[in-house]
């Protein structure tokens, strides 16, 4: 298949998705809520909704248009898929297959009902294209990797695949900058970028720099709305036991009823916490930053005041070309 004709297959996809009936979704929501707990009937239709989105020609001729992606000898691609957020690997499959590479595909065990179910309708659309893909145990065959995990299995692939051509991501997460005069409705918009699929995401925010003196009461009551997380068994369970864990130790935090806020100079929160840490001068927050900028997935702000982050609301929406830990795919698979 030619380039042009990878696109369009795509595209096709895109309007499948869309095209969907109450009931193929509810189905796929519920295998797939079976297979992952976390995945609720919401979070499932978010993601489908997202890629359908995504997966039109226009976008996806936009994105590709810089490189090169017609390989003389197609390459196998050894893909370790995370599963942490529905469909949070398609990603990788999209850009080896729209590379014109051939896609050996390990799937994550919390990922399996949904990243199957994408697979089988890109086989229905376009047999050659579906043929590009091969699901895979061992990666032993693989010319390249592209490998997805936690700091320790980053370490494994590192000096597993090292004399491979290698792509392996790590742990990331999201921030977020306030300056303290940001109106209720951008505060709220906060809470899509922390409580989309329960803080799981490497786009999900788990920490917030606010100006020295903010008074967080008028961001806990700007995301009142949220707190239907709540009825979620294991959100909840995770904020009984944060909470227990503060109140038993003595810890100061914040406890709006249905997410814990703590104050700590450490990245990465637990689910139903939100860190915060204080900030003086501009200046000094570029600083703080500058030292987490390899774990720093995006950093939002109110309309993106703050340079090279995004508006608030706006995280967990990234385009094809914003490519986890900035590391850009399509270069990378247009090389090997």
């Amino acid at each position: 298949m030619i380039l042009k004709e990878r696109i369009q297959a795509f595209a096709q996809l895109g309007e499948r998705i869309k095209s969907l009936s109450n009931a193929e979704t509810d189905n796929l929501c519920f295998r797939a809520g079976n297979g992952n707990s976390w995945f609720t009937a919401e979070s499932v239709q978010q993601a489908l909704n997202a890629w359908s989105e995504s997966l039109t020609e226009e976008s996806l001729s936009t994105w590709v248009k810089d490189y090169v992606l017609e390989p003389t000898t197609p390459k196998k691609v050894g893909l370790v898929m995370a599963g942490n957020i529905p469909l949070v690997g398609f990603h990788d499959l999209l850009s080896v297959l729209i590379s014109g590479h051939i896609a050996m595909v390990k799937l994550s065990s919390q990922d399996k009902i949904l990243m199957q179910f994408m697979i089988s309708e890109i086989n229905a659309i376009s047999k050659t294209l579906g043929t590009n893909i091969i699901h895979a145990e061992r990666m032993n065959e693989a010319d390249a990797i592209i490998a997805t995990g936690s700091d320790n299995s980053a370490r494994y692939f590192k000096h597993y695949f090292a004399k491979h051509p290698h792509i392996i991501r790590q742990n990331r997460t999201a921030v977020a900058v306030i300056k303290g005069d940001e109106t209720a409705e951008e505060l709220t918009n906060f809470g899509k970028d922390y409580f989309q699929y329960f803080g799981l995401g490497c786009r999900n925010i788990s920490k917030i720099y606010a100006p020295k003196g903010y008074d967080f009461v008028k961001l806990i009551d700007a995301l009142m709305g949220y707190e239907k997380v709540l009825d979620h068994h294991k959100y909840r369970n995770n904020y009984d036991y944060n909470k227990s864990i503060y109140l038993v130790n003595g810890e100061p935090h914040l406890d709006s009823g249905f997410f814990l806020m703590r104050e700590s100079e450490a990245l990465v929160s637990p689910i139903s916490v939100l860190y915060y840490e204080y900030y003086t001068s501009e200046a000094e927050l570029d600083l703080t930053l500058a030292k987490h900028h390899d774990k720093i997935q995006c950093v939002v702000s109110a309309n993106g005041w703050y340079e090279g982050s995004i508006p608030l609301g706006k995280a967990q929406q990234p385009e094809l070309s914003d490519y986890a830990d900035g590391v850009d795919t399509l270069e990378f698979l247009s090389g090997i």
